[in-house]
């Protein structure tokens, strides 16, 4: 790209955060929304300023914003449309709803970018709702449980085939929305912690919508407390701070080791697992009620 590209691009996104960056707020879209919304003027997809891309001292690579920008050229020109749409469905970018107007950019910011300098009328995008403060807070306001336990949906409860360290997969028509694989024994696990006084919360990097994913679980008969998109279970910010401050002891499930860890005491517990898929609830469950019995 050249400077005064370069420079253009820099005013847009000096323009985007001081319009949108402290007064934007979050709004749950609805289902029909997020079905029927496949397309955005690209004017109603505003940059978050939290992001790498807005900063400074990060900022974007314009080698990656001058390749999809003749990207869509191209694909504008192969058209021969006076209102150029890019229509690749593997490059819509991830947003959300906000208020006072249009969509706040969760991911495709590059491609956000080289879409105002193709031209183009509107991008590809797919709408979603993550878990924010008030969803936590409105979560535990649902339980008077002082223990958690804790798990990354994307390493642990889910799986990638659906083979035999998998759930059944769902009958139709819920088979059609949830394709994700379940780890096998999850909804057994899951039910034993509730009945034992254990909030559920699980984790996900993903840009996920909260409300599939509740809606998910719910087709497999289970029940989780929490629900935590779009940040990883370690760098969750105000949200873990004010999650650690609830609970008296917190219980991590990973694929292959269980670690305890009290919140006041800060003690410490860490224990192994076979690694045996069909065996996998059932040793985490054994280790949960030895722990009951000793308290």
């Amino acid at each position: 790209m050249s400077e005064n590209q370069q420079g253009t691009l820099q005013q847009l996104l000096t323009e985007e955060l001081s319009r949108y960056g402290a007064v934007y707020v979050p709004v749950k879209s609805s289902l029909l929304r997020r079905l029927v919304v496949r397309n955005v003027r690209c004017e109603k997809l505003h940059p978050n300023p939290e992001d790498e891309f807005c900063k400074s001292s990060v900022g974007p690579s314009f080698e990656i914003i001058r390749k999809y920008t003749n990207q869509f050229r191209t694909a504008g020109n192969a058209r021969i449309s006076s209102s150029m749409v890019y229509h690749e469905d593997d490059d819509a970018l991830i947003i959300e709803r906000i208020r006072p107007d249009g969509y706040i950019i969760l991911n495709g910011y590059h491609r956000w970018a080289a879409g105002r300098f193709a031209g183009l009328d509107k991008l590809p995008v797919k709408i979603v709702n993550l878990t924010h403060q008030e969803d936590i807070e409105a979560s535990l306001r649902r339980s008077d449980n002082t223990r958690r336990v804790t798990l990354d949906l994307d390493e642990v409860v889910f799986r990638e085939h659906n083979d035999n360290t998998a759930e059944k997969p769902l009958r139709f028509p819920a088979s059609i929305q949830f394709k994700e694989p379940l780890r096998l024994g999850v909804p057994a696990l899951f039910r034993f912690l509730k009945r034992n006084g254990y909030d559920v919360w699980v984790y996900t990097s993903r840009y996920a919508s909260m409300d599939y994913l509740q809606h998910y679980f719910r087709a497999y008969h289970t029940y989780v407390t929490g629900i935590v998109t779009g940040m990883s279970r370690k760098n969750s910010g105000k949200s873990e701070k004010l999650l650690r401050g609830r609970y008296q002891q917190t219980i991590h499930i990973d694929r292959d080791t269980v670690t305890v860890v009290g919140s006041t005491t800060k003690d410490y517990q860490e224990f192994h697992l076979s690694g045996t898929p069909a065996s996998w609830s059932q040793e985490i469950m054994d280790i949960v009620g030895a722990l009951k019995q000793h308290e």
